[in-house]
């Protein structure tokens, strides 16, 4: 029997807390540099543009739900589970409800994957397979990519870099370096927000065997390769903005992010316990969205003057 706490949703809201909106933005910001990097070499395809953008949240959404669901049946949430995980133990959904909304989610972004490549290339459909199955496996299977030191890794790679040039791709038609570089710092503050995760939840993971990179460095060599990670991310626009004569001063506005990184940092270093990381959790997901957008904006107003 599940005791319903304060803190449960009742009705629609348990629903949206489902797909964890808070983690939303790792879907629709590689999108968005996807979409205005192809501004600078072609005209943005508005119909591939929504269908990608609703594809990845639909994946997105549904890794989560498989999160969820892989976690309750190894033991991993409870009902003292500190964070945003809570549909099964504390909101009363069953556990095979969840799974169902997730294998739903998928079809529907399968459907839609369909129509992507049918409307660009049908080699789309093999790397929307490969990413949807990674999704899965991330938390499902024999061997869970989130149980081993590269979570992060596929976690950054195919939520930024993949998703950045795939959108590139059916917009153009081509691939180009040019937003492979802009997918670097995406896929990197997207893997340091499953680091965050794992920071966080260190203890539990440990007692349940999970080999995350935090656990086999420790959590001060964590978060010292998380602060130098943000500080890559920083100096890698400027090197681009400076150095590369495919720069833009426009692509220095992630900048204007960097005093909440350096709060987000200190948060880490302080905190300890589960409870007492939250507020770094929370950090690192502004920082994830605000780093994200700015350069969002910055593409979109380089792409649209040139300069």
């Amino acid at each position: 029997m599940i005791v319903q706490g304060p803190d449960t949703h009742s009705g629609f809201k348990k629903y949206i807390s489902l797909t964890r909106p808070h983690t939303l933005t790792a879907s629709f910001v590689p999108v968005l540099v996807g979409t205005f990097s192809v501004l600078l070499f072609a005209p943005i395809r508005w119909d591939m543009f929504i269908a990608m953008l609703i594809a990845t949240l639909l994946i997105q959404s549904a890794t989560n739900m498989f999160n969820e669901y892989f976690d309750y049946k190894r033991g991993l949430d409870t009902h003292d589970s500190v964070g945003i995980a809570g549909a099964i133990v504390r909101n009363g959904m069953s556990p095979q409800s969840v799974f169902n909304f997730a294998v739903t989610f998928y079809v529907i972004a399968a459907l839609i994957g369909l129509y992507i490549a049918f409307n660009s290339s049908l080699w789309i459909l093999l790397i929307g397979i490969i990413s949807m199955a990674v999704g899965y496996l991330y938390t499902g299977g024999p061997f869970p990519i989130s149980w081993t030191p590269f979570g992060e890794v596929f976690a950054g790679f195919f939520m930024g870099t993949v998703i950045i040039m795939i959108t590139f791709f059916i917009h153009t038609g081509t691939l180009h370096y040019f937003p492979l570089l802009m997918s670097i710092p995406v896929a990197i503050t997207i893997g340091l927000l499953n680091m965050a995760n794992n920071i966080r939840d260190r203890e539990k993971d440990r007692q349940s065997g999970r080999k995350t990179f935090v656990i086999m460095v420790g959590k001060p060599l964590a978060v010292i390769t998380s602060a130098v990670l943000l500080l890559f991310c920083y100096l890698f626009l400027i090197w681009i903005t400076f150095f590369e004569s495919i720069g833009s001063i426009f692509l220095l506005l992630p900048l204007l992010s960097a005093p909440v990184a350096f709060k987000t940092v200190v948060k880490w270093k302080k905190g300890d316990t589960p409870i007492e990381l939250i507020p770094a959790m929370a950090s690192m997901g502004k920082l994830n969205t605000m780093f994200g957008m700015l350069l969002s904006i910055g593409l979109l107003i380089y792409g649209m003057t040139g300069i």
